[in-house]
């Protein structure tokens, strides 16, 4: 195993909670926190601080920018904030992971595009729904093996409890969001691309919009898209997604996120966070086959995003994710909701 240098890292943005994971998941590698910057109102800044009691704080984000020794950025600053965060990030010299989205509208793609292909630094968005969910590293072994044949199609299902009073001012703003296809649903066409292998995809349908919370307008509670694509070797793949915040009060964790792989020869389906009145845990794999039915135990299989993105950092490589993958993946998202038929809380009305 190569030995690396410690990894130097800052947190710049503190606007959602998985910026906990992002930097538990860094240290746990043996990376090194040299401070944190966010602004005041930050609602988990509190539970950061309780987390992380002995990371400093910075006035001002100059100070880590500018600072030699950091060698990346980890983000999860308010969506439509971070493309502009990376930027500043990638031209001071920075590596700079976020969050999803990454970003929240087609012009800021474009101008990130082209600010990491003239600085020929790292931006990475960390799709927590496979990078961080052991049942999606184990699929992933299994239908490279072979064991459910060619995949024909993903069904990817993204349900999360809404928590209404927890959400800050932002979540219930669209453009600060991007839209629960950009934001949500950017697993779903990330674990698409990577269980398909297809590069790139037609948007056949897609339905997006407020059908349940008319207190809040600006909130998305319901999308839906269809894809379809070739993969590498030709063949017709598509994909089908269903993002949505009706996650009830009864379930035990914030939401029954699942995936279906479709083989020639199986079927895989995965029920990453429960097994509803089953098995105790997450990270649930079901196997079905020509030779047999199984339940996949995957509490041992490995995350190797962390290490493979440090790998990169210091070897100037793409092994935790490709750029080309990941700027697909929010372009996808994008064009989705760009092209959402609008849906409301009433049938035959369209929500703005």
């Amino acid at each position: 195993m190569t030995a690396y240098p410690t990894l130097r890292f800052a947190a710049i943005g503190l606007d959602h909670r998985h910026i906990y994971d992002q930097v538990r998941s860094l240290l746990d590698i043996g990376a090194q926190c040299v401070g944190y910057w966010t602004r005041d109102e930050a609602k988990p800044l509190a539970g950061f601080v309780e987390r992380f009691p002995d990371i400093p704080r910075m006035r001002d984000r100059r100070a880590l920018l500018e600072d030699p020794s950091i060698h990346l950025v980890t983000c999860a600053a308010i969506p439509m904030e971070r493309a502009s965060l990376a930027i500043e990030a990638m031209r001071h010299g920075k590596d700079f992971m976020v969050d999803k989205p990454g970003l929240t509208t087609l012009d800021q793609l474009a101008e990130v595009r082209r600010v990491q292909a003239e600085t020929g630094r790292i931006f990475s968005v960390d799709f927590t729904e496979r990078f961080e969910v052991r049942a999606v590293t184990r699929a992933t072994e299994l239908v490279r093996a072979g064991a459910i044949g060619r995949v024909l199609q993903t069904v990817g299902l993204g349900p999360h409890r809404l928590n209404r009073a927890l959400r800050p001012d932002w979540f219930f703003r669209r453009e600060a969001y991007g839209g629960i296809l950009v934001d949500i649903a950017s697993h779903q066409f990330d674990q698409f691309l990577h269980f398909t292998g297809a590069t790139d995809a037609e948007i056949v349908a897609a339905r997006a919009g407020n059908v349940a919370h008319p207190d809040d307008p600006g909130l998305e509670d319901f999308g839906e898209v269809m894809l379809a694509s070739r993969d590498p070797a030709g063949h017709v793949v598509s994909g089908y997604i269903r993002v949505d915040w009706f996650t009830p009060d009864g379930l035990p964790t914030w939401g029954d996120g699942r995936l279906v792989i479709l083989g020639t020869e199986g079927t895989i389906e995965l029920r990453k966070y429960v097994d509803i009145a089953g098995r105790p845990g997450k990270d649930h794999l079901f196997l079905v086959n020509n030779r047999e039915t199984r339940h996949v135990d995957c509490a041992d299989a490995p995350l190797p995003y962390y290490t493979d993105l440090r790998r990169d950092v210091f070897e100037r490589t793409e092994t935790a994710m490709s750029h080309a993958h990941c700027f697909k993946v929010c372009e996808l998202a994008l064009r989705a909701q760009a092209a959402a038929q609008r849906i409301g809380a009433i049938a035959g009305t369209r929500s703005a």
